[in-house]
């Protein structure tokens, strides 16, 4: 008997947790295809954007350039966060220096982008921790309806026993298929999404850098704190401290 005939000769929980395990699967793997196009993609884009970048004579050279390279629109969010003007006077906004609102803008287009490239990792943190169980419920409900079955039927024999188990245990087989690509797809993506993070940081960090150095002087020289100066809130260029000065 194979997954098909079990399926239908089973009853209502049995289609669920088949049906159940389907969905589950298709699900996975539609992500799985996506995020590896759009990872594949990203590892390559993000270089050569950052690269085309600095190696521009201006700004507007620099934004015509990374459009070229950037498919998959990671980097220019952060440089078209850098270009919005004409806040509204009296806002708490515009009442900030420049380097408060190139923080505020760069993070906020940071965390746009870091939400794409995180999408799906939870689905498939949750298939790959639930599938298992899934599978073995149905399992567990099988070999039940299995030794029930049997103590109906009388007489019992080794080949009544191992034919209705055997087939119960598919379903643990089945959940495994479908867990276990996508805890191996969720471990692979989740370390290509920190590298392609790391690098955007730092691209971001450095843009801060280049506008304040270009910038002139604020109109609004509100004095900070003590260990609030100019680089509170960004991530260090080394990527040391990622506790402490992250865009988030």
């Amino acid at each position: 008997m194979n997954l098909l005939q079990l399926f239908t000769t089973g009853d209502a929980v049995s289609h669920g947790v088949a049906t159940l395990l389907l969905i589950m699967s298709v699900a996975s793997w539609v992500v799985i295809l996506w995020k590896a196009l759009l990872l594949r993609r990203s590892s390559g884009d993000v270089p050569r954007c950052t690269a085309a970048f600095w190696q521009s004579a201006a700004l507007e050279d620099a934004l015509a350039r990374v459009q070229a390279f950037d498919r998959e629109a990671l980097v220019l969010p952060l440089i078209q966060a850098t270009q919005t003007h004409g806040l509204a006077a009296g806002t708490l906004a515009a009442a900030a220096n420049r380097s408060q609102q190139l923080t505020r803008v760069l993070r906020d287009a940071l965390h746009g982008v870091l939400r794409r490239l995180q999408f799906g990792q939870v689905l498939l943190a949750t298939v790959g921790s639930t599938a298992p169980f899934v599978g073995l419920l149905g399992t567990v409900w099988g070999i039940y309806h299995a030794l029930v079955g049997m103590a109906s039927a009388g007489q019992i024999t080794i080949d009544k026993i191992s034919g209705p188990v055997g087939e119960a245990l598919l379903m643990t087989a089945a959940g495994l298929v479908v867990a276990i690509p996508a805890v191996l797809a969720y471990n692979v993506f989740g370390r290509l999404v920190g590298q392609i993070e790391a690098e955007l940081e730092g691209f971001a960090f450095d843009l801060r850098e280049l506008l304040l150095s270009h910038s002139p002087a604020s109109p609004h020289p509100n004095p900070l704190p003590e260990g609030e100066g100019a680089n509170a809130g960004l991530p260090s260029p080394l990527g040391e401290g990622r506790g402490e000065g992250r865009l988030a």
